[in-house]
């Protein structure tokens, strides 16, 4: 697959000092970030969830495919330069190796979340009590109309 940052060239740069917040957790933006140069970290409910600095990473497609508010703050580490993907959905709508692309990547990521948190049910054997909401996860992951049917009740 050719390298990401090809698919965006054209695309609007945008840059953020240190300690810039570039999507906030709990807003909607609809709008993409891809990295160009930089670092950047993740922080979720004020964790640090991950400290990226690979050009080539996106960011906001969970919030922009799922039609939800962002589940994280991406906050600028150093200066950071990105192109900027305003109309997310369009944008992928008529972009169909880069929509392909980001699948791929959001399959990588289930593949690793699900690896992990079934090594956590086998190593937890026998303190299940704990561990329910480990189930509950796994449950939803291999039935995303579980997760559908606990928003509507």
């Amino acid at each position: 697959m050719a390298d990401i940052l090809e698919y965006c060239q054209g695309l609007k740069q945008v840059t953020f000092k240190p300690g810039a917040v570039m999507l906030p957790e709990g807003e909607r933006f609809g709008r993409l970030y891809v990295l160009v140069e930089g670092q950047v970290e993740v922080i979720r409910e004020r964790t640090q969830v991950t400290h990226v600095d690979e050009p080539g990473s996106i960011f906001g497609e969970m919030a922009v495919l799922l039609d939800m508010p962002h589940s994280a703050t991406v906050k600028a580490l150093s200066a950071v330069t990105a192109y900027e993907i305003p109309d997310a959905l369009t944008f992928l709508d008529s972009r169909p190796e880069f929509s392909l692309h980001i699948a791929t990547m959001l399959a990588r990521r289930l593949y690793y979340t699900t690896s992990y948190l079934v090594d956590l049910q086998q190593q937890a054997a026998g303190k299940r009590q704990d561990l329910d909401l480990v189930d509950q996860i796994l449950a939803s992951l291999v039935d995303p109309a579980d997760v559908k049917k606990r928003k509507k009740a």
